[in-house]
């Protein structure tokens, strides 16, 4: 069953209409229906999420082993093991990041078993495209630990619900990939960053990380936020990668 393209409200949207105002985060989508999955894959990368889909719980639990998923969303009718059994594995596996189960199952006991299988919360289908937004945003605002919807570091903001990005009061304006690209560094700030790292939480699962495209999206990130300021905050390290510092 599809979630619908119609609100609760009885309005018609398309994914569109939805802002992008979601930090820049990696979700794997574990769903069999590859409407469903292509839809909210759509959807949520309209929000500006990295998303990864796989049609198989086993496929999952490999996808998970290498790679670092912010959040999953988990079908529990899966070809090849119950979804329940998945989210126990991968919770057995170390995975500590909020899954969202989806099922058509309703009764309060099937969604007390989904959350002893260590699901966080319980989405019943059909459902609102707006609803999974907002279980989605809840999950990982609890499980960041924040409320805010501005980055700040040296003097750079950057506003996530209006897309915005301000330095020393002088606004910039980026693509949605350098935004993203800046954000994942305001988000590490003082950290060094490899370009796998960058690679796996700024471009999907099937980005190359062997082209140069890392390198020339810093540059074009450096004439927009450091060429025209005195002080530079992007700094390479050479033979590993990047760092945003105030220095």
């Amino acid at each position: 069953m599809l979630a619908r393209g119609r609100s609760r409200s009885g309005q018609d949207f398309s994914l569109l209409d939805f802002p992008c105002m979601i930090p820049t985060m990696r979700i794997l989508v574990v769903e069999d229906q590859p409407k469903m999955a292509s839809f909210i894959k759509k959807g949520l990368n309209a929000q500006g999420y990295i998303v990864d889909v796989s049609e198989t719980g086993m496929g999952a639990e490999s996808l998970v082993a290498e790679n670092p998923y912010d959040l999953i969303v988990l079908d529990v009718n899966l070809p090849d093991q119950n979804g329940m059994d998945t989210a126990r594995h991968i919770r057995q596996d170390g995975y500590k990041g909020p899954i969202l189960m989806l099922t058509a199952l309703s009764s309060t006991k099937d969604k007390i078993h989904g959350l002893d299988a260590g699901a966080d919360d319980y989405l019943t289908k059909p459902f609102d495209f707006d609803e999974l937004l907002a279980r989605i945003r809840a999950l990982l605002r609890r499980n960041t630990g924040s409320e805010t919807s501005k980055l700040r570091f040296a003097d750079v903001e950057l506003d996530m619900v209006l897309r915005k990005v301000v330095r020393a009061n002088v606004e910039l304006n980026l693509t949605a990939k350098e935004f993203s690209l800046l954000e994942y560094f305001m988000r590490h700030p003082n950290r060094p960053l490899t370009r796998v790292e960058i690679s796996e939480h700024v471009w999907d699962v099937n980005f190359d990380t062997n082209t140069n495209v890392i390198d020339v999206y810093i540059n074009m990130l450096r004439k927009k936020i450091d060429s025209p300021f005195e002080k530079k905050l992007i700094h390479t390290m050479v033979g590993y990668g990047y760092i945003l510092k105030d220095s």
